[in-house]
This record gives C-alpha cells, structure tokens and sequence, in this order.
C-alpha cells in the first residue's frame, strides 16, 4: 500500500507492508532505497510479533526523532503489526523545522494506514472432537452453523470404543468453553475433545 503528500514541496511517499520477520523489513527497505535512489531519505519503521514486541525504527539522515519516532508512533496507535513503513522523501527546497518535519512523517504513514486492508491474526488452538460416525455429519454442520472453525474431517478412525470420526476445530482459547458446551448439547456428552496444536492464523 503506497500513499503520498506534498509539504512546501516536499514530496512523501510512505510505502506500508507486511513482512514475517526483521530480515524482511530490512530487505523491504532496501528495495525502497533502490527504487528510489534519487530521493535524499528513507526513513522507516516496523513492528513485528504477535503482541508488537519487536520494534525498530530510522530517521535516515533525518534530524534525530523527527521521522523514525513519529512514524513507529502511528504504527502503534493503529494496532498493526508483522508491517514496516517506509517514507521517501524528495527535498523541496524549503526546511520544515522539527515540529514539520514529525508531522509530516506521521501523517504520510497515517495516509498509508488509512487505505490499507488489515488482516486480522488470532491465536487458535486446534481441538480434535471424536465422535461416533453415526451423528458426526450432523455434529460437524451445526458446529458450522455456530460459526465454529472446522478444518478438518477424519472418517474411519479406529478407537477403543470402535469406529470413530475426528472433526478438527480452531478456537480462540476464550471461545473454548463454548464449544465444549455445543459439543455437550449436540453430542448429549459423548464427545470426546484431543488438544492439538496452538498456532497464529
């Protein structure tokens, strides 16, 4: 996502993406730099992991704190993460001072922000719900129909109690009680619930 503004001739591009790691941010950076070798500074700012735990931010020849800070600040107020900004800047001629200069920055990545399309990541843990084969279709759409996340159907599962069916389902770990109580009403507690993996989606 890209956007653009101009201040007393200056021009801002702020290019916002999102990356998996800091190698990637930094990578993303320098691509910025060499498509734009003609502009004078490539400030930029990200922010990665899941809670916003790694953060890094340049000022690129910018006086101290007046582009990096300002643009890593519009990052957080946004809840964003796995993203870096980058803000290329083509001098105009006319000094901005540093009151100018922040607001510039932090309005250049608020544009980009403001048309961009966020993808929302949720913890899920995946349960595996073993049911007797006989009410497992009916169990896996009304699971649907209660906007819980199936992935996964298994027929012919061998168990000690006999054949079996395993439904996979992701589930936010507030929403598990809730699950475990649709399983008990559409199951009458036969259900039986396997705790898989824990993983960001």
């Amino acid at each position: 996502m890209e956007a653009e503004l101009e201040v007393k001739r200056s021009r801002f591009l702020c290019r916002l993406v999102p990356v998996a790691d800091e190698a990637q941010a930094r990578a993303e950076v320098d691509a910025v730099r060499r498509q734009h070798w003609d502009a004078r500074h490539h400030c930029s700012a990200f922010v990665l992991g899941p809670a916003g735990a790694i953060e890094r931010s340049s000022d690129d020849g910018e006086p101290s704190g007046t582009a990096g800070a300002p643009m890593l600040e519009v990052l957080r107020g946004s809840g964003l993460t796995e993203v870096v900004a980058v803000v290329t800047r083509w001098f105009g001629g006319t000094l901005l001072g540093t009151g100018g200069l922040v607001r510039a920055y932090g309005d250049a990545v608020r544009a980009a922000v403001d048309r961009a399309r966020v993808r929302e990541v949720r913890l899920l843990h995946e349960i595996g719900v073993v049911v007797d084969p006989a009410i497992a279709g009916r169990v896996e759409a009304e699971l649907r129909n209660r906007d819980h996340a199936v992935l996964d159907t298994e027929w012919g599962l061998a168990t000690e109690s006999g054949p079996s069916v395993r439904i996979t389902v992701a589930v936010a770990p507030a929403d598990r009680a809730g699950l475990e109580a649709d399983l008990a009403e559409l199951t009458s507690g036969t259900a039986r619930c396997q705790d898989g993996a824990t993983r960001w989606a």
